[in-house]
């Protein structure tokens, strides 16, 4: 009885993590936006630069970043930001990987784009879990930082 409450309260507490898109490309912004907000999740908001992104980040528990964003190459330091000063889990979605290959401070990892919507659910499930403390499988097609 215990494990079941236990498990309801881990899925709840799942289902209100909320995602943080910071991506310049609208398009690709609001496939994103309707995959996360298909699986019952709540978009904490879209922001297609630094200054979008900071201003977000306290609505936010889990954010995809771009590299390259409206105000330049900003992903990298935007993505250490919101790990670090906001405890947000960070992946990169980038189609230029190999900018942060060597990892960003507090970040989770980094995907290449073009990504399936159907990774973009495993990634939101893996990394609501692991902020709740669950176990989750991590993604095949993302890379893990150290």
């Amino acid at each position: 009885m215990a494990t079941n409450v236990v498990r309801r309260w881990q899925r709840d507490d799942l289902m209100k993590q909320r995602v943080l898109i910071v991506e310049d490309e609208f398009l690709i912004a609001l496939d994103l936006e309707a995959t996360v907000e298909g699986m019952g999740m709540q978009v904490a908001g879209l922001a297609n630069d630094r200054e979008q992104a900071l201003r977000l980040a306290p609505l936010a528990d889990i954010a995809f970043v771009d590299v390259n964003l409206a105000d330049g190459p900003t992903g990298p330091e935007i993505g250490r930001q919101l790990a670090q000063e906001h405890g947000i889990a960070v992946v990169f979605m980038t189609g230029n990987p190999e900018v942060v290959a060597d990892g960003v401070k507090g970040a989770v990892g980094v995907i290449q784009k073009p990504v399936m919507p159907s990774v973009v659910e495993q990634l939101v499930k893996y990394l609501a879990a692991r902020r709740v403390g669950m176990f989750a499988v991590v993604p095949s097609q993302m890379t893990v930082f150290a």
